[in-house]
């Protein structure tokens, strides 16, 4: 495969929730299969595998119940770091179970997004005379 020099992270089965504009029932959800993953891989040359085992984008209702073995048998078939996608709001214990099988990146866009938004009300509180919106840019 030629060389560009960037690191190249792909996503193998599809998590449930929403995603900017793409909502995905969680009955449609699909799981990343070990074997497949192992296919992907070595035929796409990527750097790292976003892998499905029950997160799903968005905030949860209740604690999604992960699939640990799977993740453990992708670990086996797959030598590449593995990133968890829909990460916000699950369990402390959770994410250090995934770490321990081989997650390497964890995304947490929502906890971030979230973050935000309630600290620029709390900001837009505390100073209703703020009109720039120029000091909430970054950089």
């Amino acid at each position: 495969m030629p060389s560009f020099d960037v690191s190249v992270e792909a996503e193998l089965g599809q998590l449930g929730g929403q995603e900017d504009d793409v909502q995905v029932n969680e009955a449609d959800a699909l799981y990343t299969n070990p074997a497949q993953a192992r296919e992907f891989a070595e035929a796409t040359g990527i750097d790292s595998l976003a892998v499905a085992i029950g997160t799903a984008h968005g905030m949860y209702a209740s604690a999604p119940a992960l699939d640990f073995s799977r993740l453990e048998n992708i670990r086996q078939w797959v030598n590449l770091p593995l990133v968890l996608h829909g990460a916000s709001g699950l369990s402390t214990k959770d994410i250090q179970q995934t770490i321990k099988l081989g997650i390497c990146k964890i995304n947490v866009a929502t906890e971030l997004k979230n973050a935000f938004s309630q600290a620029l009300k709390n900001y837009l509180t505390e100073h209703p005379e703020a009109t720039d919106p120029g000091i909430f840019a970054v950089g």
